[in-house]
């Protein structure tokens, strides 16, 4: 293990279980990762990718990796803040595609999202409905983008998220492919280290940007490294309740969290359901 990893990754001094990878595994999985991009892309026939950059860990990443997969001209990159997101944040996404030396543009997706609470007035004061708008509007500028420049879009969602449903439906998994869709959180804050992404973007608090203030941690009611170990050992894994409690030293609610939350996002890892065809 390296040095910079043991430092850099864990939230806590006693996570309930250390996912972490191995020297070798860590620079197998950027290796199959980055190949992942680059072969989706020739696959596509397209020119290169466009990302959404957050500011956040998995966004970081990702364009991390596409670069060395597809080159500084291969990824175009696009910000998209909103009114209720960190200014701080948006700045850290412009700051990663400047380090990387990318195009990048911004779009203030404010205007676009008043039309929307505009027309559906009754709906705009709902926090999770105007939150997801954000988000869905973010996806339609990305594949717009794509569209016009024959490019893939490349999505950042990792294993605790998938598995966990937190995403917004035809929102931030309206993508082509998900490079780091494999790794626990993590893992993810693991080969981030690894790839030189600087610390303090690395142990950036989680957080999906719908409304001012919002974290990960909170609306889920853990932490990721107890989310990862649960889906690991329990969901992942198939160990009993009992056994997952005993194991990780977690409380029994813990468990049913995840669980509840895996079970309740079964539909997004889905297609839409249709009637069984009766010819």
């Amino acid at each position: 293990m390296s040095q910079t990893s043991e430092q850099s990754v864990l939230l806590s001094d006693d996570p309930p279980l250390d996912l972490r990878l191995s020297d070798e595994e860590l620079e197998a999985t950027r290796e199959r990762i980055v190949s992942f991009i680059r072969d989706v892309v020739d696959d596509a026939g397209a020119t290169g990718a466009v990302l959404g950059l957050s500011g956040g860990i998995d966004s970081t990443l990702t364009a991390h990796l596409a670069v060395e997969a597809l080159g500084e001209d291969g990824l175009h990159g696009l910000t998209m803040p909103s009114a209720v997101n960190d200014a701080d944040v948006m700045s850290d996404a412009e700051r990663v595609a400047h380090d990387l030396g990318i195009e990048y543009d911004v779009v203030e997706i404010q205007p676009i999202a008043e039309a929307f609470f505009d027309a559906v007035p009754e709906a705009a004061d709902d926090r999770t409905a105007a939150g997801n708008v954000y988000v869905r509007t973010r996806a339609v500028l990305n594949y717009f983008v794509a569209n016009s420049e024959d490019r893939v879009v490349l999505g950042t969602g990792n294993r605790a998220e998938a598995m966990t449903g937190y995403y917004t439906k035809y929102g931030d998994q309206a993508v082509d492919c998900n490079p780091i869709g494999n790794c626990y959180k993590q893992q993810v804050r693991q080969l981030a280290a690894h790839v030189g992404v600087p610390r303090d973007l690395v142990m950036q608090e989680p957080t999906a940007g719908m409304w001012e203030g919002q974290t990960d941690a909170e609306e889920m009611g853990l932490d990721y490294d107890t989310v990862d170990a649960i889906l690991a050992v329990h969901v992942d894994g198939g160990l009993s309740r009992a056994a997952t409690v005993r194991e990780l030293d977690v409380p029994e609610e813990a468990v049913d969290r995840v669980v509840d939350l895996h079970e309740r996002s079964a539909h997004k890892r889905a297609m839409p359901p249709a009637p069984e065809r009766d010819l």
